[in-house]
């Protein structure tokens, strides 16, 4: 007679409890893998849908060069109400729509908010390639 406790049957094959426990082990490593990968994605997935609101929110309003201080107007608010998921876009988000808010106050004559709207469309186009073109 054999004892129920031992890892292995007189044919040599591992137990059902240990072969089972492998099983759970591999199937638990597998789903911590997969989870790792997928989130990933799903972070990337999430900043290009950002940027892509980013670039809507630009294209909208007046025509940046016919009236620059409309159109400056015009993203401050869209702009801040974009979540942005990465918080360096976040930032420059905010930098952006800061640099609108100058550009605006000044009636458009501080080349200073210029040069801000310049530096932030940079940040924001180095994690969202052409979002402010």
């Amino acid at each position: 007679m054999t004892n129920p406790n031992t890892t292995t049957r007189q044919t040599g094959r591992a137990a059902p409890g240990i072969r089972t426990s492998w099983l759970i082990a591999a199937a638990l490593m597998a789903a911590v893998l997969c989870s790792c990968g997928s989130s990933g994605h799903s972070a990337a997935s999430a900043t290009q849908d950002t940027c892509q609101r980013v670039s809507a929110v630009l294209s909208d309003g007046p025509d940046p060069d016919a009236d620059p201080v409309g159109y400056a107007e015009a993203q401050i608010n869209p702009l801040r109400q974009i979540n942005a998921p990465d918080q360096a876009l976040h930032t420059a988000i905010g930098q952006l729509a800061d640099a609108y808010q100058q550009v605006f106050a000044s009636n458009g004559t501080s080349s200073s908010a210029r040069q801000a709207v310049a530096a932030a469309s940079k940040k924001v186009d180095a994690i969202c390639p052409g979002a402010t073109s």
